[in-house]
Protein backbone atom coordinates (compact mmCIF):
# COMPACT_ATOMS: atom_id res chain seq x y z
CA UNK A 1 0.00 0.00 0.00
CA UNK A 2 1.77 3.42 -0.76
CA UNK A 3 0.51 6.94 0.34
CA UNK A 4 1.30 10.40 -0.66
CA UNK A 5 1.54 13.40 2.08
CA UNK A 6 2.18 17.05 1.03
CA UNK A 7 4.71 18.76 3.56
CA UNK A 8 4.03 21.95 4.36
CA UNK A 9 7.06 23.40 2.09
CA UNK A 10 5.03 21.82 -0.75
CA UNK A 11 7.18 18.73 -1.37
CA UNK A 12 5.47 15.55 -1.23
CA UNK A 13 6.59 12.46 0.94
CA UNK A 14 5.66 8.59 -0.44
CA UNK A 15 5.38 5.73 1.77
CA UNK A 16 5.09 2.81 1.02
CA UNK A 17 4.53 -0.69 3.22
CA UNK A 18 4.29 -4.04 2.19
CA UNK A 19 5.55 -7.50 2.29
CA UNK A 20 9.77 -8.11 2.31
CA UNK A 21 9.83 -10.11 -0.37
CA UNK A 22 8.44 -7.74 -2.50
CA UNK A 23 9.72 -4.57 -0.80
CA UNK A 24 13.07 -5.55 -0.08
CA UNK A 25 14.95 -5.79 -3.38
CA UNK A 26 15.56 -3.13 -6.56
CA UNK A 27 14.35 -0.92 -7.75
CA UNK A 28 11.71 -0.58 -5.55
CA UNK A 29 14.91 0.26 -2.42
CA UNK A 30 17.89 1.85 -3.62
CA UNK A 31 19.31 0.88 -0.16
CA UNK A 32 22.98 -0.88 0.00
CA UNK A 33 22.48 -4.93 -0.39
CA UNK A 34 23.94 -5.09 2.79
CA UNK A 35 21.06 -3.28 4.41
CA UNK A 36 18.30 -5.36 2.31
CA UNK A 37 19.89 -8.42 3.30
CA UNK A 38 19.68 -8.12 6.88
CA UNK A 39 16.51 -6.70 6.57
CA UNK A 40 15.37 -9.94 5.02
CA UNK A 41 17.38 -11.81 7.17
CA UNK A 42 15.42 -10.24 10.05
CA UNK A 43 12.19 -10.46 8.10
CA UNK A 44 12.41 -14.31 7.81
CA UNK A 45 13.35 -14.52 11.73
CA UNK A 46 10.02 -12.75 12.56
CA UNK A 47 8.04 -14.73 10.38
CA UNK A 48 9.50 -17.74 10.98
CA UNK A 49 8.64 -16.84 15.16
CA UNK A 50 4.68 -16.54 13.72
CA UNK A 51 4.69 -12.47 13.34
CA UNK A 52 3.43 -11.03 10.09
CA UNK A 53 5.64 -9.03 8.97
CA UNK A 54 5.41 -5.71 7.00
CA UNK A 55 8.37 -3.75 5.24
CA UNK A 56 8.16 0.15 5.32
CA UNK A 57 10.38 2.72 3.31
CA UNK A 58 9.59 6.36 2.03
CA UNK A 59 10.94 8.78 -0.34
CA UNK A 60 10.64 12.41 -0.82
CA UNK A 61 10.05 14.10 -4.17
CA UNK A 62 10.12 18.16 -4.92
CA UNK A 63 7.28 17.76 -7.73
CA UNK A 64 4.46 15.36 -8.27
CA UNK A 65 6.20 12.12 -9.78
CA UNK A 66 4.22 10.87 -13.42
CA UNK A 67 1.50 9.30 -13.13
CA UNK A 68 2.97 5.21 -13.10
CA UNK A 69 2.79 2.91 -10.21
CA UNK A 70 6.87 2.30 -10.94
CA UNK A 71 7.49 5.65 -10.56
CA UNK A 72 5.59 6.09 -7.42
CA UNK A 73 6.73 2.51 -5.80
CA UNK A 74 10.08 2.82 -6.59
CA UNK A 75 13.65 4.80 -5.56
CA UNK A 76 12.42 4.37 -1.82
CA UNK A 77 14.68 4.30 1.40
CA UNK A 78 13.59 1.45 3.98
CA UNK A 79 12.62 2.83 7.63
CA UNK A 80 12.18 -0.60 9.02
CA UNK A 81 10.39 -3.95 9.27
CA UNK A 82 7.28 -4.06 11.68
CA UNK A 83 6.18 -7.39 13.41
CA UNK A 84 2.88 -8.03 14.15
CA UNK A 85 1.98 -11.10 16.15
CA UNK A 86 -1.41 -12.10 16.31
CA UNK A 87 -1.30 -15.41 18.44
CA UNK A 88 -3.68 -18.12 17.99
CA UNK A 89 -6.53 -18.55 21.05
CA UNK A 90 -5.05 -20.16 24.05
CA UNK A 91 -7.81 -22.83 23.29
CA UNK A 92 -7.00 -23.31 19.28
CA UNK A 93 -4.78 -26.50 20.09
CA UNK A 94 -8.26 -27.83 22.25
CA UNK A 95 -10.38 -27.13 19.48
CA UNK A 96 -8.25 -28.76 16.69
CA UNK A 97 -8.38 -31.55 18.39
CA UNK A 98 -11.60 -31.83 18.51
CA UNK A 99 -12.05 -31.24 15.11
CA UNK A 100 -9.67 -34.35 14.42
CA UNK A 101 -11.43 -36.47 16.96
CA UNK A 102 -14.47 -35.85 15.07
CA UNK A 103 -12.93 -36.27 11.60
CA UNK A 104 -12.64 -32.58 10.66
CA UNK A 105 -9.99 -31.58 8.74
CA UNK A 106 -8.98 -28.15 9.98
CA UNK A 107 -6.90 -26.67 7.36
CA UNK A 108 -4.99 -22.75 7.07
CA UNK A 109 -5.50 -20.79 3.88
CA UNK A 110 -3.79 -17.21 5.03
CA UNK A 111 -2.13 -14.71 3.17
CA UNK A 112 0.73 -14.43 5.30
CA UNK A 113 4.49 -15.47 4.44
CA UNK A 114 4.72 -19.35 4.37
CA UNK A 115 7.23 -19.43 7.41
CA UNK A 116 4.60 -17.47 9.36
CA UNK A 117 1.77 -19.74 8.26
CA UNK A 118 3.66 -22.48 9.07
CA UNK A 119 4.19 -21.55 12.60
CA UNK A 120 0.91 -20.46 13.29
CA UNK A 121 -0.60 -23.74 12.27
CA UNK A 122 2.07 -25.59 14.70
CA UNK A 123 1.30 -23.71 17.59
CA UNK A 124 -2.47 -24.20 16.76
CA UNK A 125 -2.18 -28.10 16.03
CA UNK A 126 -2.67 -28.24 12.39
CA UNK A 127 0.58 -29.00 11.60
CA UNK A 128 4.05 -29.80 12.54
CA UNK A 129 6.61 -27.43 12.31
CA UNK A 130 8.43 -29.54 9.28
CA UNK A 131 5.58 -29.47 6.97
CA UNK A 132 5.44 -28.35 3.79
CA UNK A 133 3.44 -25.06 3.11
CA UNK A 134 1.72 -24.49 -0.10
CA UNK A 135 2.10 -21.04 -1.21
CA UNK A 136 -0.13 -19.11 -3.89
CA UNK A 137 2.91 -19.09 -6.66
CA UNK A 138 3.67 -22.84 -6.63
CA UNK A 139 -0.60 -22.57 -7.32
CA UNK A 140 0.37 -20.25 -9.88
CA UNK A 141 3.25 -21.72 -11.70
CA UNK A 142 1.36 -25.56 -11.76
CA UNK A 143 3.91 -26.77 -9.08
CA UNK A 144 1.76 -26.69 -5.93
CA UNK A 145 0.51 -30.61 -7.09
CA UNK A 146 -3.15 -31.23 -5.79
CA UNK A 147 -4.87 -28.48 -3.73
CA UNK A 148 -5.94 -31.17 -1.47
CA UNK A 149 -2.82 -32.64 -0.71
CA UNK A 150 -1.86 -29.76 2.18
CA UNK A 151 -3.14 -28.27 5.35
CA UNK A 152 -1.59 -24.52 4.95
CA UNK A 153 -1.81 -22.08 2.32
CA UNK A 154 -0.23 -19.12 2.15
CA UNK A 155 0.47 -15.95 0.24
CA UNK A 156 -2.67 -17.12 -1.73
CA UNK A 157 -4.92 -14.55 -3.09
CA UNK A 158 -8.89 -14.22 -3.29
CA UNK A 159 -9.22 -16.37 -6.55
CA UNK A 160 -6.79 -18.61 -5.00
CA UNK A 161 -8.52 -19.56 -2.22
CA UNK A 162 -12.14 -19.69 -4.06
CA UNK A 163 -10.04 -22.74 -6.29
CA UNK A 164 -8.78 -24.55 -2.83
CA UNK A 165 -12.28 -24.79 -1.49
CA UNK A 166 -13.45 -25.61 -4.93
CA UNK A 167 -10.98 -28.54 -4.99
CA UNK A 168 -11.62 -29.58 -1.32
CA UNK A 169 -15.29 -29.39 -2.94
CA UNK A 170 -14.66 -31.17 -5.99
CA UNK A 171 -12.97 -34.25 -3.55
CA UNK A 172 -16.07 -35.08 -2.14
CA UNK A 173 -15.90 -33.57 1.64
CA UNK A 174 -18.52 -31.28 3.09
CA UNK A 175 -16.59 -27.13 3.58
CA UNK A 176 -16.97 -24.79 6.14
CA UNK A 177 -14.99 -21.82 5.28
CA UNK A 178 -14.45 -19.13 8.35
CA UNK A 179 -13.28 -15.48 7.06
CA UNK A 180 -13.66 -12.02 7.93
CA UNK A 181 -12.10 -9.74 4.95
CA UNK A 182 -13.49 -8.42 1.81
CA UNK A 183 -10.99 -10.75 -0.31
CA UNK A 184 -12.65 -13.68 2.13
CA UNK A 185 -16.41 -13.16 0.49
CA UNK A 186 -15.93 -15.09 -2.90
CA UNK A 187 -14.81 -18.13 -0.96
CA UNK A 188 -17.39 -17.71 1.92
CA UNK A 189 -19.94 -17.66 -0.78
CA UNK A 190 -18.75 -20.87 -2.71
CA UNK A 191 -18.26 -23.06 0.51
CA UNK A 192 -21.18 -25.25 1.43
CA UNK A 193 -20.88 -23.81 5.00
CA UNK A 194 -19.75 -20.03 4.78
CA UNK A 195 -18.91 -18.77 8.55
CA UNK A 196 -18.49 -14.94 9.09
CA UNK A 197 -16.76 -13.12 12.12
CA UNK A 198 -19.40 -11.15 13.64
CA UNK A 199 -17.05 -8.81 15.82
CA UNK A 200 -14.09 -8.34 13.33
CA UNK A 201 -15.67 -9.51 9.63
CA UNK A 202 -16.72 -7.21 7.33
CA UNK A 203 -19.74 -6.60 6.13
CA UNK A 204 -18.96 -7.92 2.66
CA UNK A 205 -18.03 -11.42 5.11
CA UNK A 206 -21.27 -11.34 6.76
CA UNK A 207 -23.56 -10.62 4.04
CA UNK A 208 -21.96 -13.69 1.85
CA UNK A 209 -21.42 -16.26 4.66
CA UNK A 210 -24.26 -18.84 5.29
CA UNK A 211 -23.96 -18.36 9.41
CA UNK A 212 -22.16 -15.68 11.67
CA UNK A 213 -19.81 -16.10 14.93
CA UNK A 214 -20.98 -13.72 17.45
CA UNK A 215 -17.81 -14.41 19.31
CA UNK A 216 -15.14 -14.92 16.41
CA UNK A 217 -14.27 -18.46 18.13
CA UNK A 218 -13.74 -21.30 16.24
CA UNK A 219 -14.53 -23.59 19.26
CA UNK A 220 -18.62 -22.12 18.85
CA UNK A 221 -17.99 -24.45 15.24
CA UNK A 222 -17.49 -27.01 17.17
CA UNK A 223 -19.74 -26.68 19.50
CA UNK A 224 -22.71 -26.13 16.98
CA UNK A 225 -21.29 -29.50 15.36
CA UNK A 226 -21.84 -31.14 18.29
CA UNK A 227 -25.26 -29.95 19.11
CA UNK A 228 -25.97 -30.60 15.41
CA UNK A 229 -24.90 -34.37 15.91
CA UNK A 230 -27.15 -34.09 18.77
CA UNK A 231 -30.25 -32.98 16.90
CA UNK A 232 -29.75 -35.74 14.09
CA UNK A 233 -29.44 -38.04 16.96
CA UNK A 234 -32.93 -37.91 18.43
CA UNK A 235 -34.63 -37.40 15.53
CA UNK A 236 -33.30 -40.85 14.74
CA UNK A 237 -34.08 -42.31 17.82
CA UNK A 238 -37.10 -40.83 17.73
CA UNK A 239 -38.03 -42.00 14.36
CA UNK A 240 -36.67 -46.01 15.43
CA UNK A 241 -39.01 -45.46 18.58
CA UNK A 242 -42.46 -43.95 16.73
CA UNK A 243 -41.99 -46.12 13.87
CA UNK A 244 -41.31 -49.09 15.43
CA UNK A 245 -44.53 -48.80 18.06
CA UNK A 246 -46.32 -48.30 14.33
CA UNK A 247 -44.99 -51.02 13.40
CA UNK A 248 -46.00 -53.19 16.11
CA UNK A 249 -49.58 -51.75 15.82
CA UNK A 250 -50.00 -52.49 12.04
CA UNK A 251 -48.46 -56.27 13.08
CA UNK A 252 -51.04 -57.01 15.81
CA UNK A 253 -53.78 -55.76 13.81
CA UNK A 254 -52.99 -57.75 10.69
CA UNK A 255 -52.00 -60.69 12.72
CA UNK A 256 -54.53 -60.77 15.47
CA UNK A 257 -57.14 -62.29 13.39
CA UNK A 258 -55.26 -65.40 12.56
CA UNK A 259 -54.98 -66.14 16.31
CA UNK A 260 -58.43 -66.12 17.43
CA UNK A 261 -59.03 -62.15 17.85
CA UNK A 262 -61.22 -61.15 15.11
CA UNK A 263 -60.58 -57.44 16.77
CA UNK A 264 -57.36 -56.62 18.85
CA UNK A 265 -58.12 -53.29 18.96
CA UNK A 266 -61.15 -50.61 18.88
CA UNK A 267 -60.25 -47.31 16.97
CA UNK A 268 -60.60 -45.43 20.68
CA UNK A 269 -58.44 -47.78 21.79
CA UNK A 270 -55.44 -47.46 18.95
CA UNK A 271 -55.91 -43.70 19.13
CA UNK A 272 -55.38 -43.59 22.72
CA UNK A 273 -52.31 -45.52 22.61
CA UNK A 274 -50.89 -43.39 19.72
CA UNK A 275 -51.71 -40.29 21.17
CA UNK A 276 -50.14 -41.73 24.66
CA UNK A 277 -46.94 -42.78 23.15
CA UNK A 278 -46.43 -40.36 20.16
CA UNK A 279 -47.26 -37.52 22.79
CA UNK A 280 -45.11 -36.24 25.47
CA UNK A 281 -42.80 -38.96 25.44
CA UNK A 282 -42.44 -38.09 22.05
CA UNK A 283 -41.39 -34.90 22.70
CA UNK A 284 -39.16 -35.36 25.47
CA UNK A 285 -36.98 -37.66 22.99
CA UNK A 286 -35.76 -34.89 21.28
CA UNK A 287 -34.49 -33.32 24.32
CA UNK A 288 -32.45 -35.93 24.87
CA UNK A 289 -28.68 -34.89 25.28
CA UNK A 290 -25.75 -35.49 23.09
CA UNK A 291 -24.25 -38.67 24.11
CA UNK A 292 -21.17 -39.86 25.41
CA UNK A 293 -18.25 -39.80 22.72
CA UNK A 294 -20.44 -38.22 20.12
CA UNK A 295 -17.52 -35.63 18.70
CA UNK A 296 -14.83 -38.72 18.23
CA UNK A 297 -17.28 -40.71 15.54
CA UNK A 298 -16.67 -39.29 11.66
CA UNK A 299 -19.05 -37.56 9.47
CA UNK A 300 -21.55 -38.91 7.99
CA UNK A 301 -22.05 -39.32 4.33
CA UNK A 302 -24.01 -36.42 2.88
CA UNK A 303 -26.24 -39.00 0.54
CA UNK A 304 -26.72 -41.04 3.99
CA UNK A 305 -30.95 -41.09 4.24
CA UNK A 306 -31.47 -40.17 7.93
CA UNK A 307 -32.87 -43.87 7.91
CA UNK A 308 -29.84 -45.53 6.96
CA UNK A 309 -26.94 -46.98 8.92
CA UNK A 310 -28.74 -49.47 9.76
CA UNK A 311 -31.84 -47.66 11.32
CA UNK A 312 -34.46 -49.51 8.92
CA UNK A 313 -33.44 -53.27 10.22
CA UNK A 314 -33.71 -52.12 13.94
CA UNK A 315 -37.00 -50.36 13.46
CA UNK A 316 -38.21 -53.44 11.87
CA UNK A 317 -37.05 -55.85 14.68
CA UNK A 318 -38.06 -53.55 17.49
CA UNK A 319 -41.57 -53.37 15.90
CA UNK A 320 -41.46 -57.37 15.41
CA UNK A 321 -40.83 -57.73 18.82
CA UNK A 322 -42.99 -55.43 20.31
CA UNK A 323 -46.13 -57.01 18.58
CA UNK A 324 -44.66 -60.24 19.27
CA UNK A 325 -44.30 -59.37 22.89
CA UNK A 326 -48.47 -58.34 22.89
CA UNK A 327 -49.97 -61.27 20.82
CA UNK A 328 -48.29 -63.52 23.05
CA UNK A 329 -49.72 -61.79 26.34
CA UNK A 330 -52.92 -61.84 24.17
CA UNK A 331 -53.01 -65.43 23.22
CA UNK A 332 -52.04 -66.21 26.92
CA UNK A 333 -55.21 -63.69 28.24
CA UNK A 334 -57.63 -64.97 25.75
CA UNK A 335 -56.94 -68.90 26.85
CA UNK A 336 -57.23 -68.14 30.63
CA UNK A 337 -60.30 -66.77 30.41
CA UNK A 338 -59.56 -63.20 30.84
CA UNK A 339 -60.41 -59.60 29.01
CA UNK A 340 -57.94 -60.23 26.18
CA UNK A 341 -58.42 -57.23 24.66
CA UNK A 342 -57.65 -54.86 27.68
CA UNK A 343 -54.46 -56.94 27.78
CA UNK A 344 -53.52 -56.23 24.27
CA UNK A 345 -54.59 -52.59 24.86
CA UNK A 346 -52.31 -52.64 28.38
CA UNK A 347 -49.30 -54.05 26.72
CA UNK A 348 -49.31 -53.10 23.51
CA UNK A 349 -48.68 -49.30 24.84
CA UNK A 350 -46.72 -49.81 28.05
CA UNK A 351 -44.21 -51.93 25.80
CA UNK A 352 -44.01 -48.88 23.96
CA UNK A 353 -42.88 -46.79 26.97
CA UNK A 354 -40.68 -48.73 27.65
CA UNK A 355 -38.89 -48.46 24.58
CA UNK A 356 -38.41 -44.97 25.05
CA UNK A 357 -37.18 -44.77 28.17
CA UNK A 358 -34.79 -47.75 26.29
CA UNK A 359 -34.01 -45.12 23.91
CA UNK A 360 -32.31 -42.46 26.30
CA UNK A 361 -28.99 -41.17 25.33
CA UNK A 362 -27.70 -41.53 29.00
CA UNK A 363 -29.66 -44.26 30.99
CA UNK A 364 -29.36 -43.71 34.78
CA UNK A 365 -28.79 -40.28 35.09
CA UNK A 366 -31.59 -36.81 35.25
CA UNK A 367 -30.11 -35.52 31.99
CA UNK A 368 -33.18 -35.87 30.99
CA UNK A 369 -36.25 -35.38 33.77
CA UNK A 370 -38.57 -34.10 30.75
CA UNK A 371 -38.69 -38.13 29.78
CA UNK A 372 -38.99 -39.68 32.73
CA UNK A 373 -42.23 -37.57 33.43
CA UNK A 374 -43.64 -37.99 30.20
CA UNK A 375 -43.38 -41.84 30.41
CA UNK A 376 -44.48 -41.86 34.10
CA UNK A 377 -47.60 -39.39 33.07
CA UNK A 378 -48.10 -41.65 29.95
CA UNK A 379 -48.26 -44.75 31.58
CA UNK A 380 -50.45 -43.90 34.43
CA UNK A 381 -52.80 -42.88 31.71
CA UNK A 382 -52.56 -45.97 30.14
CA UNK A 383 -53.29 -47.93 33.19
CA UNK A 384 -56.34 -45.59 34.05
CA UNK A 385 -57.63 -46.05 30.87
CA UNK A 386 -58.34 -49.99 32.03
CA UNK A 387 -59.50 -48.56 35.31
CA UNK A 388 -61.44 -45.48 35.71
CA UNK A 389 -65.00 -46.04 34.68
CA UNK A 390 -65.24 -42.57 32.22
CA UNK A 391 -62.38 -43.68 30.74
CA UNK A 392 -63.42 -47.15 30.75
CA UNK A 393 -66.41 -46.61 29.05
CA UNK A 394 -64.79 -44.10 26.23
CA UNK A 395 -61.95 -47.06 25.25
CA UNK A 396 -64.55 -50.32 25.76
CA UNK A 397 -61.93 -51.68 28.12
CA UNK A 398 -62.47 -53.90 31.42
CA UNK A 399 -60.56 -53.83 34.55
CA UNK A 400 -57.72 -56.11 35.48
CA UNK A 401 -56.74 -58.04 38.31
CA UNK A 402 -53.51 -57.32 39.77
CA UNK A 403 -52.10 -60.39 39.11
CA UNK A 404 -52.86 -59.82 35.54
CA UNK A 405 -51.56 -56.44 35.72
CA UNK A 406 -48.38 -57.40 36.98
CA UNK A 407 -48.00 -59.65 34.76
CA UNK A 408 -48.28 -57.46 32.05
CA UNK A 409 -46.39 -54.88 33.51
CA UNK A 410 -43.31 -57.55 33.19
CA UNK A 411 -44.26 -57.82 29.86
CA UNK A 412 -43.75 -54.36 29.18
CA UNK A 413 -40.54 -54.14 30.52
CA UNK A 414 -39.43 -56.64 28.07
CA UNK A 415 -39.24 -53.48 25.61
CA UNK A 416 -36.74 -51.54 27.88
CA UNK A 417 -34.30 -54.55 28.25
CA UNK A 418 -34.12 -55.16 24.67
CA UNK A 419 -34.19 -51.58 23.73
CA UNK A 420 -30.77 -51.00 25.75
CA UNK A 421 -29.48 -54.18 24.43
CA UNK A 422 -29.99 -53.90 20.54
CA UNK A 423 -28.68 -50.26 21.38
CA UNK A 424 -25.57 -51.82 22.56
CA UNK A 425 -25.58 -54.33 19.73
CA UNK A 426 -26.12 -51.57 17.17
CA UNK A 427 -25.13 -48.65 18.87
CA UNK A 428 -25.06 -45.08 16.52
CA UNK A 429 -21.58 -45.16 14.96
CA UNK A 430 -21.51 -43.62 11.22
CA UNK A 431 -19.65 -45.77 8.74
CA UNK A 432 -15.80 -44.38 8.39
CA UNK A 433 -15.80 -42.11 6.16
CA UNK A 434 -13.53 -39.55 4.43
CA UNK A 435 -12.72 -36.53 7.07
CA UNK A 436 -14.97 -32.79 6.49
CA UNK A 437 -12.68 -30.00 6.20
CA UNK A 438 -12.91 -27.00 7.70
CA UNK A 439 -10.90 -24.27 5.82
CA UNK A 440 -9.79 -21.40 8.02
CA UNK A 441 -8.56 -18.21 6.77
CA UNK A 442 -6.07 -16.24 8.17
Amino acid sequence: MTTVHRAPDGALRIVCKGAPEVMLRPPVLIDAPDTRTRAAARAETLARDGYRVLAVASADHDETPPRSTDAWESGLSLLGLVGILDPPRDTSRTTVTACEHAGIAPVLITGDHPLTARAVAARAGIVAREDEVTTGMRIRQGTAGPLTASRVYARTTPDQKLDIVQAWRAAGHVVAMTGDGVNDGPALRRADIGVAMGQRGTEVARQAADLVLADDNLATVVAAVEEGRRVYANVRRFLLYALAGGTAEILVMLLGPFLGMPLPLLPAQILWINLLTHGLPGVALGAEPVEPGVMRHPPRPPEESVLGAGLWPRLLAMGVFVAGVTLVAAVWAREAGRPWQSVTFLVLGATQLGVALGSRARPGSLANPFLLLAVGTALALQVAGVYLPPLRALLGTEPLPLVDLAIAGALSGLGHVVMRVQRWLFPERPPRSRSAPAPAHG
